[in-house]
């Protein structure tokens, strides 16, 4: 199987992104070819090579037309507009349309208000839709199947100007975008992940690529980032290779710890930090201890990076006094993302590999924004979005 790795050297953005992929292989020419397909108007894509840190790198610019970004008021529905009207092939016009989604479901939660009510300013502007419409152009044109990513790097303890006016560092809608993908934050006072990179990631990886599944790389780039940054090589680098096409085994940990004399009432809480704090997952299972006495058994899989917080939450959050850990070795079939039309409109599903076939399934979150946007039922709107997946080609 055909993958690309970020390794977010010092963050990730829109040009780095096209930068890597040009350096990797993907032609410059073929990349603006494409990007002509959208009818789209008022910008110039331009290359070049510079150096960060003694190392060569690609720099994507899209210049725009008067020097201005004459398009700022976008919505998602009008840029949505823009890439079906375009002749690009169906597979980019998807992850394009996927990562605009997900942009404008941040947007609309740090701002308050509703998808369908957001207007774009730097994202929806011109070098933004080349951006990420660029990205999956790249990335068809890399052949690339699947898409990982190392811990996404973030500067933190300055601000950045936005058309909002000045913002941390973190910019409020990367966080969101990155919220439940792993990050790592910084000292370094930059910007170092922009929203649209961090769209770029959290739409289109699967996450941190397990270490011992094997990785043939066939093809390396670096895309260089605006400016030079004291201390840190400002790049982004891409490998683009193989890995087997079975189901990968990652190694991991199991945490367990039977409790019981502890107020039921904590136990969401206790999960909801174990999981915010890194655990694969966490749950809770009913037993009956020695003398006959009802308990729980608090059980964390987990990363060994993850260990010692996991257990100082644990220790913490919880009456126990001791905690069982084993490694354990999880064996998982390929998984991605992708949109899908049902009745509530396009939603973010996910797709499992089994073998020659795939299984489209719902997502929990999407799920539950859907129940608490219509004041539905949640199980009501599960079962209308299998209904609604169950209608499509199962190999579609």
């Amino acid at each position: 199987m055909r993958i690309a790795y970020f390794d977010i050297i010092s963050g990730i953005s829109g040009d780095m992104t096209l930068g890597a992929c040009v350096d990797a292989g993907v032609s410059f020419e073929a990349l603006r070819e494409e990007l002509r397909k959208l009818p789209l108007e008022g910008y110039t894509l331009a290359r070049r090579t510079i150096s960060r840190s003694h190392i060569t790198a690609v720099k994507i610019d899209v210049d725009i037309d008067g020097g201005g970004h004459e398009h700022h008021h976008r919505g998602y529905e009008d840029i949505v507009r823009i890439i079906d009207g375009s002749t690009l092939s169906e597979s980019v016009r998807d992850r394009a349309k996927a990562m605009f989604l997900t942009l404008a479901r941040a947007e609309a939660h740090v701002h308050g208000t509703t998808v369908e009510e957001v207007h774009f300013h730097e994202v929806g502007a011109v070098d933004s839709i080349v951006d990420i419409v660029g990205a999956a152009i790249c990335l068809d044109l890399l052949g690339v199947e699947r898409v990982y990513t190392s811990a996404v790097r973030t500067g933190s303890g300055g601000t950045v100007e936005t058309q909002h006016g000045r913002m941390p560092v973190p910019a409020p809608a990367t966080m969101e975008i990155l919220r439940n993908y792993p990050i790592a934050l910084t000292d370094i006072p930059h910007e170092l992940t922009t929203p649209t990179g961090a769209t770029i990631t959290a739409t289109l990886s699967e996450g941190l690529l397990p270490g011992d599944v094997p990785f043939t790389v066939s093809a390396v780039g670096y895309g260089a980032g605006s400016k030079d940054i004291p201390g840190t090589p400002n790049l982004l680098r891409l490998l683009v290779g193989s890995i087997p096409d079975t189901p990968a085994e990652e190694r991991l940990l199991q945490l367990d710890t039977n409790i019981d004399d502890m107020n039921p009432e904590l136990y969401p809480h206790v999960l909801e930090r174990l999981i915010a704090s890194g655990a694969r997952d966490a749950w809770l299972t009913p037993v009956l201890m020695k003398k006959g006495r009802p308990a729980y058994v608090l059980s964390v899989l987990a990363d060994e990076e993850h260990r010692e917080a996991l257990l100082g939450i644990m220790y913490a959050e919880t009456t126990t006094s001791g905690i069982r850990v084993q490694p354990i070795v999880r064996r998982i079939l390929a998984r991605e993302q992708q949109l899908a039309d049902t009745r509530f409109g396009q939603v973010n599903v996910k797709v499992i590999h089994r073998g020659e076939h795939r299984t489209r399934v719902p997502e929990y979150e999407e799920c539950r924004r859907i129940a608490r946007e219509r004041n539905l039922p949640l199980i009501q709107v599960y079962r209308q979005i299998t209904e609604d997946l169950s209608s499509l080609k199962s190999d579609s």
